[in-house]
């Protein structure tokens, strides 16, 4: 092999597995409130239906459990550094 080839994936340039879990957190936490908004405006507009209500209070619930895990998970590998 070429040394070159081996440059792309050296642990300098690869994020962190804390760092990529982080991400896809904020990434759900961010479609379950679009999710959840959607939901709402659903219910309340025009033509609703009781089912987007309950849409909404389930991504309130998740978007509250997704926001303790993000807690839990940084307060639990705090030690470990984003890079």
């Amino acid at each position: 092999m070429v040394n070159g080839a081996f440059e792309l994936y050296s642990p300098e340039t690869l994020m962190s597995l804390k760092a990529i879990h982080i991400i896809f957190i904020i990434a759900s936490c961010a479609m379950t409130l679009f999710f959840g908004i959607w939901s709402g405006n659903e219910y309340f507009g025009p033509d609703s239906s009781p089912i987007y209500l309950v849409y909404l209070a389930i991504s309130v619930v998740f978007l509250a459990a997704l926001i303790v895990y993000a807690r839990y998970f940084v307060k639990k590998l705090k030690h470990i550094s984003y890079l």
